[in-house]
């Protein structure tokens, strides 16, 4: 059976992540350890949460160099939500330097009138790698479920896979490149559409690449 290490670090409920990675046929493991992630079949990282006390939380576990570590292995990784955003080098939310495996910044939306923020509740996607696997039967235009106030803006544009309008702007959803997937949207929070990428994940981790 699949062996997914879900990253414990204090930032969210991880239980409803692995309801949906169980269902798909995967074992799940949430943990801390470093051996334990690098001895699984995938990692996944997900949060909730500010960035600062993100990256804090990953220091104080000595769990900044192991995920770094896996992610440049190629095994197959899937970020969600806070996961997605410290990839990213830094944020206008905070003073803490993120992972740095993506290149860019989490930025936040400007407020415009009539546009609430966070950008919470249900809204569609728009594929710009519409062929990926992770998005194997879900239509473009889904609705999934975002709680969020700030978004990742990546220098390489070739690596976001997916895009939501919120307001007037339009903004990453969701990037994949190599073995790395990450999503701003819920999944476990996103009914069909959100099980179905999570199977999809389970999916193409016996597969040789995920792009």
């Amino acid at each position: 059976m699949t062996r997914i290490a879900v990253i414990d670090y204090d930032m969210g409920n991880l239980h409803s992540a692995c309801k949906g990675l169980q269902k798909a046929g995967a074992q799940t493991i949430i943990t801390d350890s470093a051996q334990e992630i690098e001895g699984a079949d995938a990692v996944v990282l997900p949060g909730v949460g500010a960035f600062d006390p993100a990256m804090q939380h990953l220091r104080s576990r000595d769990l900044i160099a192991p995920i770094k570590a896996v992610i440049a292995s190629g095994k197959p990784f899937l970020g969600i939500c806070l996961g997605l955003q410290i990839l990213f080098e830094g944020s206008e939310e905070g003073q803490e330097t993120g992972l740095g495996v993506i290149s860019g910044q989490v930025r936040r939306f400007y407020k415009e009138p009539n546009m609430t923020i966070p950008h919470m509740g249900w809204n569609t996607l728009h594929y710009t790698q519409p062929q990926h696997p992770i998005w194997t039967g879900i239509g473009n235009q889904s609705y999934v479920y975002f709680v969020h106030s700030y978004y990742v803006d990546p220098v390489d544009p070739q690596v976001q896979a997916a895009t939501v309008t919120h307001g007037t702007q339009e903004v990453t959803a969701a990037i994949a490149y190599d073995n790395v997937v990450a999503v701003q949207f819920h999944p476990e929070k996103s009914s069909t559409a959100g099980l179905q990428l999570l199977s999809n994940f389970v999916t193409q981790i016996t597969s040789p690449v995920l792009a």
